[in-house]
């Protein structure tokens, strides 16, 4: 009905840019940063990441409305660093984090292919299981 295509959610189209940014001009030390065809799951990460910043005064965004692919990003700062160079060393740390967490990962799953097996019941729902005191989140 109303909902767009799927892949209009995610795949930007010609001439249009991922991000725009707008300076707050009420606000000093303020931007506000439309980021498209992403959603709550980018938005809160980059709110988190921005907020462990210690020259941050406020992170916050918002989606205004679920059928539009895009969130609003607001940053201020005390002046010592701009919102934009703020969202730059944010989106660096997270990519790190990530690559991080994508590594480790891979590391346990191969460490379980060296142990054995994968047992039958991988989610420890049977007796095999919650018997031997293993949970399925154990490597």
């Amino acid at each position: 009905m109303n909902a767009p295509n799927r892949f209009e959610l995610y795949v930007l189209e010609d001439g249009e840019k991922s991000l725009e940014v707008t300076e707050d001009t009420k606000i000093p030390n303020a931007a506000t940063f439309k980021i498209v065809k992403q959603d709550h799951t980018l938005g809160n990460m980059l709110r988190a990441q921005i907020l462990s910043m210690p020259q941050v005064l406020f992170a916050g965004y918002k989606v205004p409305h679920p059928l539009h692919p895009y969130f609003l990003l607001k940053i201020q700062t005390d002046g010592t660093a701009t919102p934009q160079a703020i969202l730059e060393q944010a989106c660096t740390k997270l990519i790190a984090t990530l690559s991080s967490l994508e590594a480790k990962f891979k590391r346990e799953f191969s460490f379980k292919d060296v142990e054995g097996a994968v047992p039958e019941d991988p989610y420890g729902t049977g007796a095999q299981g919650w018997g031997t005191g293993k949970d399925y989140l154990d490597f």
